[in-house]
């Protein structure tokens, strides 16, 4: 112990510790010299000619380059370092580790850069979004499944680096039949959902923003994942269903083709009700309402029972929100109507009084 002590303590020692110090140091503002001159460069060209591309750079770029220039320049001058092997052995895995996870972070940014390129060409709040609706539903679920494969990669990576964990590694292959038999059975739900959730972004059942009927709610696709689906109801509530669901259930999908709605009103009213008039006061209400597209409409009596009639008020609309309110307008306009025009056509039980004289005779 006293001699390690006094080679510590040696002139010697200490100027090489601090010789390594400073190497280490010159690296990392190299590295950060680097970085801001790049990323003035970029803001510069990006000031001159605004783009997508100098944004998302500037936006996603520079965390991770930041950690990875400096990182760099530190592996290069790491073997000129004048310490211990072991020391040196150690402080260069260290380095490495924080190197993958820097790369790691590089790609995330780099697969989020495309993922904002590729989306800012495609509106969603366009009238006519289905195109937009189908490219963000793709990419959304592609990047996640591109995320989740270099985080594995990255934690993969990472632990070959130990020869410990590699050696295990040898042996675990060994027995990677029966590993492979038991983790398919644990894990075929998790797969199943996973290749559900492949099959989503390609086939497109649903899209991001569609109007949907699930579980017998109305409401709008919000996110899609792997795993599960978010719809925004009409209220605000939020319905999360597996998306296995959505290949194995029936549901409605309101936007699978195109926006427009064909609305409908039904009305009941009496047999002597002028559908006619009825017919051109419905006419009337659409020209004067915003939420009419002018595409479709129709007043039909499409059922008759003993007491009413059935007047089926058909309409059309851009997408399925004006529908619903236009709809709600048309109903409540065509119902003022019978009530102010027409009060005796609306629906009323009939039933004929006999005197008592009348009731004897029939019994007698």
């Amino acid at each position: 112990m006293p001699d390690r002590l006094s080679v510590l303590l040696e002139p010697a020692v200490w100027k090489t510790a601090a010789s390594s110090l400073l190497l280490l140091l010159v690296a990392v503002l190299a590295g950060l010299i680097v970085f801001r001159l790049t990323f003035r460069l970029v803001r510069r060209l990006n000031a001159r000619a605004a783009h997508p591309l100098g944004e998302a750079i500037l936006k996603h770029g520079s965390g991770p380059l930041r950690l990875l220039l400096p990182l760099a320049c530190i592996l290069f001058v790491s073997p000129s370092l004048w310490l211990p092997a072991p020391l040196k052995a150690v402080l260069r895995h260290l380095f490495s580790l924080a190197f993958i996870a820097g790369c790691a972070w590089l790609f995330t940014n780099t697969v989020l850069v495309l993922r904002d390129l590729i989306l800012a060409r495609f509106v969603l709040t366009a009238g006519d979004n289905l195109r937009a609706r189908t490219v963000h539903t793709q990419v959304n679920v592609f990047t996640k499944i591109l995320l989740v494969l270099i985080a594995l990669f990255a934690v993969a990576s990472m632990l070959m680096t130990f020869d410990k964990v590699r050696q295990v590694g040898v042996s675990i292959l060994a027995s990677a039949g029966v590993v492979g038999i038991i983790v398919g059975f644990a894990a075929q739900r998790s797969i199943a959902a996973l290749l559900a959730g492949i099959q989503i972004a390609i086939t497109q059942p649903i899209r991001l923003d569609d109007v949907v009927v699930v579980e017998g709610e109305w409401g709008r696709v919000e996110e899609i994942t792997l795993t599960y689906v978010v719809i925004r109801l009409w209220d605000l509530r939020r319905l999360v269903v597996p998306i296995s669901q959505f290949l194995e259930r029936p549901f409605q999908n309101w936007t699978r083709v195109s926006a427009d709605l064909l609305g409908s009103v039904f009305l009941y009213a009496d047999y002597t009700v002028p559908v006619q008039a009825v017919r051109e006061e419905l006419l009337r209400i659409l020209k004067k309402s915003p939420g009419w597209d002018g595409k479709t409409w129709a007043l039909q009596v499409t059922s008759a029972t003993e007491r009413t009639v059935e007047l089926r008020a058909l309409m059309s609309a851009a997408d399925a929100a004006t529908a619903w309110d236009l709809r709600c307008a048309v109903r409540e306009e065509l119902l003022r109507f019978l009530q102010e025009q027409y009060p005796e056509c609306l629906p009323r039980v009939r039933a004929d009084l006999a005197s008592p004289a009348a009731v004897a005779a029939g019994a007698g």
